[in-house]
C-alpha cells in the first residue's frame, strides 16, 4: 500500500524529465524522418523498436552515430546522420505547462534532482535549449552517463546513494508506471505523473 504524501515527509525531490519537466512527442520525430525518406510515418513506426540497441544507446554503451546506423538498417530509410539527428531531437516540444514556476518555488524548500533515461544526442540538445529550467536541479542523473537506466533497481540505488538522503525521504516523479513501481520497490516515495496537474497536486500535499 502506498502511503499518501504529507507535509514535512520529504527531504529531496527527484524528477524524471520526459513528460514531467520537458514535453515530448515522438510523432514529431516520425514526421521529419518520413519527410526525408518520402514515406508514411506509419511505415517507420511499425519498424521502430525500443530493443537492446536502443537500451544500449541510453546506457551510453554505443555512440549516436552507431545508433543512427542501426536505425538506417532496421527502419529501411536512407537518411544521413544529420537527418536522423534532426528528427531525433525534434521529440522535444518545450517545457511542461507550469513546471518552471513549480520548480522555482519548490527549489526554495527542497534540493531538486532529475533522473532521466536518455542518450547523448538528447542530452546535448536539452542542455542547450533548456539550461535555465534545468538549473533548478542540483544534479541531473542521466542513464547515458551513469550506465544504468530505469527501471533497473541498481539505477535507483545509485541515485539514492548520490543524493545522500534516505530513500523514504525522497519523492520521485515519473510518467511511466513501471518506473514508479520500481522506485517504490527501492523505498522511494513516488508520484505517477498522469496529468499536467500531477506535480502541482503532489507539491501541495507536501505542504508547498
Amino acid at each position: 500500500m502506498t502511503m499518501p504524501l504529507t507535509p514535512n515527509s520529504a527531504d529531496a525531490l527527484l524528477f524524471d524529465l520526459g513528460r514531467v519537466v520537458l514535453d515530448i512527442d515522438f510523432t514529431r520525430v516520425l514526421k521529419i524522418w518520413s519527410d526525408y525518406a518520402h514515406c508514411a510515418p506509419n511505415d517507420i513506426v511499425s519498424r521502430f523498436a525500443r530493443g537492446d540497441v536502443y537500451m544500449r544507446h541510453e546506457r551510453g554503451e554505443i555512440s549516436d552515430d552507431a545508433f543512427f546506423a542501426h536505425l538506417h538498417d532496421t527502419l529501411g530509410i536512407d537518411l544521413t546522420p544529420a537527418q536522423f539527428l534532426e528528427g531525433w531531437n525534434a521529440i522535444f516540444v518545450g517545457e511542461m505547462p507550469g513546471i518552471a514556476e513549480l520548480l522555482a518555488h519548490a527549489s526554495k524548500r527542497w534540493p531538486l534532482y532529475a533522473f532521466s533515461n536518455t542518450n547523448v544526442a538528447h542530452v546535448t540538445h536539452f542542455s542547450e535549449h533548456h539550461a535555465d529550467l534545468l538549473s533548478h536541479f542540483r544534479t541531473v542523473f542521466l542513464s547515458s552517463s551513469i550506465g544504468l537506466r530505469k527501471p533497473d533497481a541498481k539505477s535507483y540505488e545509485h541515485v539514492i546513494s548520490e543524493i545522500g538522503v534516505p530513500a523514504d525521504r525522497i519523492v520521485f516523479f515519473d510518467d511511466l508506471a513501471d518506473n514508479i513501481d520500481a522506485a517504490r520497490a527501492c523505498g522511494l516515495q513516488a508520484v505517477h505523473v498522469t496529468s499536467p496537474t500531477s506535480v502541482a497536486e503532489a507539491l501541495k500535499a507536501l505542504g508547498l
